[in-house]
């Protein structure tokens, strides 16, 4: 397949780069000289310099042979356009377009077929409060991934019980955990992410990355020594659409919920938008305004500010005065592995989310859904096994699975199978496979399906 990504922001980039990595033909468009050169010098593509609102940009960057046109500038019109130009001039299969404005969220069927014809918009916005919202559903877990609509998931947590002190191996699990349907997939470790075996070994403080049901949550949570508290107040810091949008969301899940903000004008305009949050105007230093307002009865402390470094310094800071978590916006996507090691609880990424979208319509095969770990270089897929696959009749040990992946689970008629050597994929099962981005590529050429199929 091939792809043209049109901008080379923090989205743009790192889709290129992914996609790259996977020997993917990729152009990429952009009207930025600095950007095209530290391209150059990273990434393995074809680059056009220009706008990729223009047609002749567009022909130059071969549009007439593209399987895919993603447009991710910062200009929603400019990524508009890109896709009805491609739409219009030439027979792309799939046309992808970051779009910021909710006004254009809130009317969608703008963009279906029969009218702008664009396949997928994402809003990057929107994907960050829907993986907030995932992870309060799930209280002391780091990352959430919904599977087979929800009902089994993967859960990032990190072990904190003392039975790990001295290592425990995977194939001694069984005897201490009477967890049946639980399935460890990954072990992050000092930076690097460990597909484990048998004998690998989960120490304390280590990061696991567990597939079980949706009924043994709180059971495996409890044994890896996570904590299960229930949310019942937040505090919220910042006035842009990603605050209002949880607050939103607090108020239906009924949520007591407090929002700072330093712009008087813009608390009014929010408090027009909610009913039941507390919005609060700042003008002095925040730590004496969280000790005013009772920082330590506070179960989870979000930091959503347009600054980055504000939102790593707030987190930290209410932790420091008794928050119970806290969670930090982040959009530079180097930042996450290092803010996450000095004590902040969580961190969003709205690109990273966004990009966890795209991938979903990049991958071959029946694929369900892709969950990104862009830090870890690793990723998670639900995929349909049809006939035409190269997974299915055949016990998983004659599999030829790269070993930098592992099929963490098999579901079958919403059955959670923990798989094994002997286990046997049928067609029609769902599996869910952890791998790391060196063997996507041949995770996806095992998935692979006819034409017809796709």
């Amino acid at each position: 397949m091939s792809f043209i990504v049109i901008g080379t922001g923090e989205i743009g980039y790192h889709v290129a780069r992914r996609l790259s990595l996977e020997k993917k033909d990729v152009t990429i468009i952009d009207k930025d000289i600095e950007k095209i050169k530290k391209i150059q010098d990273t990434l393995d593509v074809q680059i056009v310099h220009g706008s990729g609102s223009s047609l002749k940009v567009l022909q130059d960057a071969g549009i007439q042979d593209a399987d895919m046109v993603i447009a991710l500038t910062d200009s929603d019109e400019v990524n508009i356009v890109s896709c009805l130009v491609a739409n219009a001039h030439t027979k792309v299969s799939t046309k992808v377009a970051r779009v910021r404005n909710l006004e254009y969220i809130y009317n969608y069927e703008i963009f279906k077929k029969g009218n702008l014809n664009i396949d997928l918009t994402i809003n990057p916005e929107f994907e960050a409060v829907s993986s907030i919202l995932k992870l309060l559903d799930v209280p002391g877990a780091t990352d959430v991934v919904d599977f087979n609509e929800g009902r089994v998931k993967l859960i990032g947590c990190k072990v904190q019980n003392h039975i790990f002190s001295k290592g425990l191996r995977l194939d001694e699990l069984s005897s201490k955990c009477r967890i049946p349907e639980m399935v460890v997939a990954a072990i992050y470790r000092s930076g690097e992410v460990i597909i484990p075996r048998g004998k690998d070994k989960i120490f304390n403080d280590d990061f696991v990355y567990t597939i079980t049901t949706e009924k043994n949550i709180q059971e495996m949570m409890g044994f890896f020594g996570g904590s299960y508290q229930v949310v019942k107040k937040v505090m919220i810091i910042g006035g842009g659409n990603i605050a209002v949008l949880l607050a939103k969301e607090f108020e239906k899940r009924k949520i007591a919920t407090k929002l700072i903000h330093s712009d008087e004008t813009r608390c009014v305009k929010i408090a027009e938008e909610l009913n039941k949050t507390v919005i609060l105007h700042h003008k002095g230093e925040f730590e004496e305004i969280l000790s005013e307002e009772y920082i330590e009865d506070t179960d989870i402390f979000i930091a959503v500010t347009d600054d980055e470094e504000d939102n790593i310094l707030l987190s930290l800071l209410a932790k420091q005065k008794g928050a119970h978590k806290s969670i930090a916006l982040i959009h530079n996507m180097t930042y996450s592995q290092l803010v996450s090691s000095i004590g902040i609880d969580l961190v969003i990424n709205p690109n990273l989310c966004a990009i966890n979208r795209i991938l979903y319509f990049i991958r071959k095969g029946k694929v369900l859904s892709v969950a990104s770990f862009y830090e870890k270089n690793a990723e998670a897929i639900e995929a349909v096994a049809l006939e035409t696959s190269d997974l299915v009749n055949k016990p998983i040990r004659d599999l030829k699975i790269p070993k930098d992946a592992v099929i963490g689970a098999i579901l079958r008629d919403n059955e959670l199978i923990v798989p094994n050597g002997s286990s046997i994929i049928f067609p029609g099962d769902h599996v869910i496979i952890f791998a790391l981005s060196s063997a996507i590529a041949r995770i996806e050429k095992m998935l692979m399906v006819k034409l017809e199929y796709w």
